[in-house]
């Protein structure tokens, strides 16, 4: 991959660099960073990488000038093992080896959203290799959740008993999914939730102008998606980078309402794993809102009916607090059992009517 191809990775998050450097000042080979998504952990895993391999490392991380930065910024640094799935690989711009690039190339199969077990076992072989540069190795894993019991197993000897210097990075947003064996021989470190208008400065910063006018995003839009995404910075600036911050903003407001109409073209541009997460965010707060709490994802004015004690005009579902915690309770674990199951090569437009047909019989239920 040329260096042209690859630009340097921006500044890290105020809360990022806060905790990039609480790691740089403790011992150990071995940490698993987790937390939701949304929250950095890729991005501060890559910067403590960086900041291991950098030659004039400093205590608030990497250089950024060296050449092991370099390498790192155009992803070829032969210190560095980046173990994920094909399919983020391929997203990321991180490079497979030869034989997984030629298959795919070929057509023999598609991309894994795993990161399989030949990918362990590289790892692993990577760790005895003599170094190229530097004074340690470092072996990324991300999502360390996409590792199924033989990929893991695969590791554990190696995540146990490093052979030399060689430090290792795991990286989660499901950790209750990883073998207990693995978050065992790990050091844990939980990802800090930024305040929310510390997120929203960071948000209007790396958003960016948009459009061909070069107008910036209304603090308003801003301010929705990161509700949207729940406060989760990097969830929201994936948002607000998908196109025009005003009518993300916008339609993600007149969600609520479409679904008690059963209207499934407001879903049209959500794939099936989106549309379930939004589905599960308006369930919450249609919950939340139930019992007279505050919602997290949406207004007020966006849920289909006034929640209970507030005054107002009726909504979609009629005047009154909406549908009772018995139908709504019903709704949430169905809801979490498709998630599940969300990635199976379902028929994506009738995966969404179905689930929009639910959403509206919940929505106008009493």
């Amino acid at each position: 991959m040329s260096s042209e191809s690859v630009t340097p990775s921006p500044p890290l998050a105020p809360w990022l660099q806060t905790q990039l450097q609480t790691l740089l000042a403790q011992r150990g080979h071995a940490w698993l960073l987790s937390g939701p998504s949304g929250l950095g952990q890729f991005d501060l895993a890559l910067a403590l990488a960086r900041a291991w391999l950098c030659e004039q490392a400093t205590e608030q991380g990497a250089c950024g000038v060296c050449g092991s930065c370099h390498a790192v910024d155009v992803h070829t640094h032969a210190d560095l093992c980046m173990l994920m799935p094909e399919t983020l690989s391929l997203g990321l711009g991180w490079p497979l080896d030869e034989k997984t690039q030629d298959d795919l190339d070929s057509k023999k199969r598609k991309p894994s959203k795993e990161i399989k077990v030949d990918a362990a076992r590289e790892a692993v072989t990577f760790t005895q290799f003599t170094r190229s540069r530097g004074s340690t190795k470092v072996v990324l894993v991300y999502p360390a959740e996409r590792m199924n019991a033989i990929t893991a197993n695969t590791l554990l000897k190696t995540l146990e008993e490093p052979p030399g210097a060689v430090q290792f990075i795991l990286a989660t947003e499901a950790a209750h999914q990883l073998l207990p064996t693995i978050r065992s021989r790990c050091q844990g470190h939980t990802m800090h939730w930024p305040d929310f208008d510390q997120a929203l400065a960071w948000l209007a910063e790396r958003a960016g102008p948009e459009g061909k006018a070069g107008k910036l995003p209304a603090a308003a839009d801003l301010h929705t998606l990161l509700a949207a995404a729940g406060g989760r910075p990097a969830d929201a600036l994936e948002r607000a980078q998908a196109g025009p911050s005003s009518a993300i903003a916008q339609h993600w407001q007149a969600l609520p309402k479409a679904m008690a109409r059963g209207e499934v073209g407001a879903l049209s541009d959500f794939g099936p794993a989106q549309a379930v997460d939004a589905l599960q965010k308006l369930c919450h707060d249609m919950l939340a809102t139930r019992a007279g709490a505050e919602p997290r994802f949406f207004r007020h004015a966006d849920l289909p009916v006034q929640p209970a004690g507030k005054p107002g005009a009726a909504g979609a579902t009629g005047a009154g607090v909406g549908p009772g915690f018995a139908a709504l309770g019903a709704w949430a674990k169905e809801l979490a059992a498709t998630a599940r199951t969300v990635e199976h090569p379902y028929n994506p437009g009738l995966m969404l009517e179905a689930l929009v047909s639910r959403a509206q019989l919940a929505l106008n239920s009493k």
